[in-house]
This record gives structure tokens, sequence and C-alpha cells, in this order.
């Protein structure tokens, strides 16, 4: 199966982005979901489906959707064995509501399992046996990480400068050089405004800081998938995947 692309085609031939919760390209533009209440509904709904996966013994999961299919793929701690539960889209209802019934389906399975046997791991290996198995990598449900530099976003921004220069040997050369570049144009003395002109040369001062002791925070997820990890039992929304910022050894392959 294709996983679900968070880009499409428009008639000029362009990429058109789309919700990563409801799949619209309404008027997306370069956002990654449509509105904030669209997102937070999914990760709501996505939330108060945890105890299925805590049923299943779940180490790591992602969910997704195509135009015509939602994806729940589930690694557990005792296997390496990918399974995938599919469940068709009527085009009806959004992936939230829909995510809602298939995972209602799959509950209401288990515990009628869990009633005859009066055993948990009997309902938890009953719907496993129901799952597809994927004889595939299980980089495909392993986390992503990315570094993020912490407490310098807004400095970045008044500079001008590009995430990827925090990567460059010579950081301290590239901030002296951008402040030069913002000063001189914004400068009071050259026509600017003071209030501008003090928060370019606070970000300057905090980014020289910040290069001689930079601090990172790692995120673990996924560009295109919704992610969640069975230690903190919280679902994680598509992290942004900028060039470089990918921890050596983690997977990338999101094929079927």
């Amino acid at each position: 199966m294709t996983q679900f692309a968070i880009t499409s085609l428009s008639k000029s031939g362009k990429p058109k982005n789309r919700c990563l919760s409801c799949g619209t390209t309404q008027n997306m533009g370069r956002r990654k979901y449509c509105s904030p209440e669209c997102r937070q509904r999914l990760k709501r709904i996505l939330t108060m489906r945890t105890g299925l996966l805590r049923a299943l013994n779940t180490r790591y999961a992602t969910f997704y959707f195509t135009d015509s299919t939602l994806v729940l793929d589930v690694l557990t701690h005792h296997s390496e064995t990918l399974f995938s539960f599919f469940y068709p889209r009527t085009g009806n209802a959004t992936p939230a509501d829909e995510f809602s019934h298939m995972t209602n389906i799959l509950g209401n399975t288990w515990w009628a399992e869990k009633r005859r046997t009066q055993k948990r791991y009997l309902a938890s290996r009953h719907l496993l046996e129901i799952a597809r198995k994927n004889h595939v990598s299980c980089e495909s449900v392993k986390p992503l990480t990315t570094r993020h530099p912490t407490h310098i976003n807004k400095s970045i921004t008044y500079l001008k400068l590009n995430p990827s220069d925090l990567n460059d040997p010579d950081l301290k050369q590239k901030i002296k050089a951008a402040y030069r570049r913002q000063a001189k144009k914004h400068h009071p003395d050259s026509g600017g405004f003071a209030t501008l002109f003090r928060k370019i040369h606070q970000a300057y001062m905090d980014l020289v800081k910040w290069s001689e002791h930079p601090t990172f925070m790692n995120r673990r997820g996924f560009p295109d998938k919704w992610f969640y990890d069975g230690e903190t039992d919280r679902w994680v929304q598509p992290t942004a995947i900028r060039n470089g910022n990918l921890t050596p050894g983690t997977g990338n392959n999101y094929s079927r």
C-alpha cells in the first residue's frame, strides 16, 4: 500500500499540501494543518484510544491514511513483526471519526475475546492474529529523531539565517556577517527603527552566546505519520524533518 502523501498535484501540476489531520487541500498553502482545531481534534481522539494500544503491549505505533484507507501499524514489545490494521474509508467522515470507528471495532473484538477466555493476553493475541503481518523492516514504525536548537528560533529569524546555518563550522562568522547585513539595513542612522534594531542586536548577542555552548532538544516522530510511543503512552503529531538534522541510525523507510 502506498502511504498517504502530504502533497498532491494542483491543476497547474504544482504540489499541494494536504492537511495531516483531515486530508483537505483547500486553502492549505504551506501549512501542515488546515486549522489548529483540526489537528487538536485528531490528537484528542488518538489519545482517547491509547487503552487499545496498551492492551496490545505496543512499543511503537503509527497512524496515517490514504484517500481510501486508514492504516494503524503496531510494533509490540515482544515481536519484530509489524502488525497492520486497515479500515476502508467511505469519504463521508473525517479520518478522526473513522479512526474512532476502527478502534471501536477492534476494542469490541478484544473485549469479546476477553470475556470468552477470561485472559487478557489471549484477547490481545487474538487481535494481533486478525492483523496483517508485514514481513518488512520495522524501521517504518521506529521513530526518526531530529535535533532542534533551543531558545534561538526568534534570533535566527531576526538575523535572516537558516536553521541549516547552525551546522556550519564557521558559524560565528556567519552570525557576524548576518548581523552586519541587518544592522546596515535597520540601524536608526540609516532610517531604521530603533526598536527593531535593538531586537536584532539582542538576537546577535544571543546567537553568539549559543554558538559557544550550543544546546539541542531531540524530538522523535515522522514527517507524515502520527506516532505513538509506548514508553510515554502518548501520540506525537507529524514532526518537521529538516535536512541535516536527522540523527544517524534512525529509519526512514515509509514504503509498503
